[in-house]
């Protein structure tokens, strides 16, 4: 049997009375293994199912009850086109559909919550547990990650704090790997979680006094929101005992912004939905070492790391099993698509998405365009700036888009970077201004929406 599935099962009977969803009321232990048996009875016999839900304490209850059939379940991207949204679900052969958009998906076996109820069966529980993750790219279409393994790994890793029950408060969508990650972890821990359906920086602050938040993750769009935020200095955040960064690099001042306010607490993380934790850092090691603020940390225990060409590549305990109809991962190397380097200490630095380097210039000078976006990001009237080629007739060149606190000219912009960098070539060859950049449904920022607005 799954040990996955029974250290789950185990949890759900332990919490009892214990609050394991906050949101518009409160689910306790018991009431959601409750509801968890009506819809593993409701829903039957099936074979690939597709979760298209939003943050909500059934999302991961309809995960949970079509493994224990046995299923391999499909988590769609809720912030992903509907055209890819439903092209995983054919690459993925999906049978069935559980959603609360049943419109925007055609003719088959599509179901909504109320068509999940019966009464409770006998459990037979499946050998393991078997998901695909669209890959969480933001510059193309994605390819299909199948993980198993690292679902025992995760019964293994949370285990019930001895301080007693914690509360986690969960902004990212639950059927992305962080925040799938996120909520089983909370359960397997007896933990609370807070849940929220999508991100609003004045809703996340509100929440950490009311609740006494102790752990969350925001990625670093998202974390500025708060750090800017005008209630953020009227708001007790002394609860918070951990706060995790990750999922795209952090501007090393923002980080060493975050620890002024939280405290040493703040720590980062580096890792894919291929290989969800590569590398950390925690506050105790930046504490005193301003040069690793731009460092993702050190490689993690089971992982192995190296650099080829530039590139980091990865192997180790984290793995994915392989994409669908590709071959098994098993001990090869992954390459990240993410150019790095280490230093004499075994700290990782991240530059760029080998993608979204931009060659520039008669000599074809390389350019990481977050190297460039992390140096705009220190003018002290510059709130957020995205970095991207921009195709003309002269070949490519920088574009930069701010989002600016006060009245910027492009030709500040353009001043700034090059008394940053002292290199032409890293300065933007043109600046537009936006009141907001766009987010992805994880909250990374979305480059492929960027250059289709000013791709002309």
């Amino acid at each position: 049997m799954s040990f996955f599935l029974t250290t789950v099962l185990a949890a759900l009977d332990d919490g009892g009375d214990r609050v394991l969803f906050h949101q518009n009321g409160v689910t306790t232990y018991h009431q959601a293994r409750d509801r968890l048996l009506r819809l593993h009875s409701g829903l039957g016999e099936v074979d690939v199912v597709a979760v298209d839900l939003t943050n909500r304490p059934e999302t991961l209850l309809v995960q949970l009850a079509a493994l224990l059939r046995g299923a391999t379940v499909l988590l769609v991207a809720a912030s992903a086109p509907r055209q890819d949204r439903l092209a995983a679900a054919a690459a993925a052969e999906v049978t069935t559909v559980v959603t609360d958009r049943p419109h925007e998906w055609p003719g088959g076996d599509v179901r909504t919550l109320d068509d999940l109820d019966g009464e409770p069966q006998e459990l037979q529980l499946p050998d393991a547990v078997r998901l695909l993750f669209p890959t969480g790219g933001t510059t193309g279409t994605p390819k299909l990650i199948r993980h198993s393994g690292i679902y025992d790994g995760m019964a293994y890793i949370f285990t019930p704090s001895p301080d007693g029950p914690g509360r986690t408060l969960l902004v990212a969508p639950m059927t992305h790997m962080t925040g799938n990650a996120t909520v089983l972890g909370t359960l397997l821990r007896r933990d609370t979680i807070v849940l929220q359906d999508g991100f609003d920086a004045g809703a996340v602050l509100k929440a950490i006094q009311e609740h006494r938040i102790d752990t969350l993750s925001l990625t670093p769009p998202r974390l500025a929101a708060v750090l800017d935020h005008p209630a953020l200095a009227t708001t007790d955040v002394s609860s918070v005992r951990s706060l995790s960064l990750g999922a795209a690099p952090l501007p090393p001042h923002r980080l060493a912004q975050a620890l002024d306010v939280f405290g040493p607490v703040v720590g980062q993380g580096y890792g894919l939905t291929e290989a969800p934790m590569i590398a950390s850092i925690s506050a105790a090691e930046l504490i005193g070492h301003p040069e690793r603020l731009g460092s993702v940390g050190r490689i993690v225990p089971g992982m192995e790391a190296r650099i080829t060409d530039g590139e980091v590549e990865v192997r180790g305990l984290s793995m994915m099993d392989g994409y669908l109809g590709g071959p098994e991962v098993g001990a090869g190397w992954l390459r990240t698509g993410d150019l790095g380097r280490f230093d004499d200490e075994g700290y990782l630095y991240l530059l760029d998405r080998a993608d979204d380097v931009v060659v520039v210039g008669e000599h074809g000078t390389k350019v990481p365009s977050t190297v460039v976006e992390h140096a705009l990001a220190t003018h002290p009237a510059v709130r957020a700036a995205a970095v991207f080629g921009k195709h003309t007739v002269d070949g490519q060149v920088l574009h930069a888009v701010i989002v600016a606190t006060e009245d910027l000219t492009a030709e500040d912009i353009q001043a700034h970077a090059r008394e940053a960098f002292g290199q032409e070539h890293y300065v933007p060859a043109s600046v537009a201004f936006v009141d907001a950049l766009p987010l992805t449904g994880v909250g990374k920022v979305d480059k492929r929406a960027l250059k289709a607005a000013f791709s002309s």
